[in-house]
């Protein structure tokens, strides 16, 4: 038999028909794998000049808060500057990460991002996140 090989971490692909960039995460990383997951994810981000990204987490289990704090401090607003565009983003998770995630102390629903540089909505269900995504580019260029 033959193995199958594993997943790579990050795998991002250029939707330019949907106007997004897709990222799926093919496992839960350590927290010393994530810095460069996101340089790979600003880089393609910015070659793109994307500013509505889906990030599917499905395989991931755990959120970790320093990562989410960085992420809502540093990352995501630094990357909406670059772009110079509000910076969309949803997350595609699993029921168990999802309550684990809006349950969490740092959860902020997608209403309260209102005049922050970027949006963080999270999602179940593939077509719900890319209506979003959708929804908020008619937003950005009507």
């Amino acid at each position: 038999m033959i193995p199958t090989p594993p997943l790579p971490l990050l795998q991002l692909t250029p939707r330019p028909d949907l106007g997004i960039l897709m990222g799926r995460w093919g496992f839960q990383p350590g927290p010393a794998q994530l810095p460069a997951a996101y340089e790979e994810l600003a880089r393609v981000g910015l070659r793109e000049k994307c500013c509505f990204w889906l990030q599917d987490i499905r395989r991931r289990t755990l959120n970790d808060p320093q990562t989410t704090q960085w992420l809502l401090t540093d990352f995501f607003p630094d990357m909406a500057a670059q772009l110079g565009a509000r910076l969309c983003v949803a997350y595609l998770v699993g029921p168990d990460l999802h309550q684990q995630i809006v349950t969490g102390p740092a959860f902020a629903p997608i209403d309260s991002y209102t005049g922050q540089p970027f949006v963080v909505g999270f999602f179940g269900d593939e077509g719900e996140a890319i209506s979003w995504l959708t929804a908020q580019q008619e937003a950005a260029h009507p």
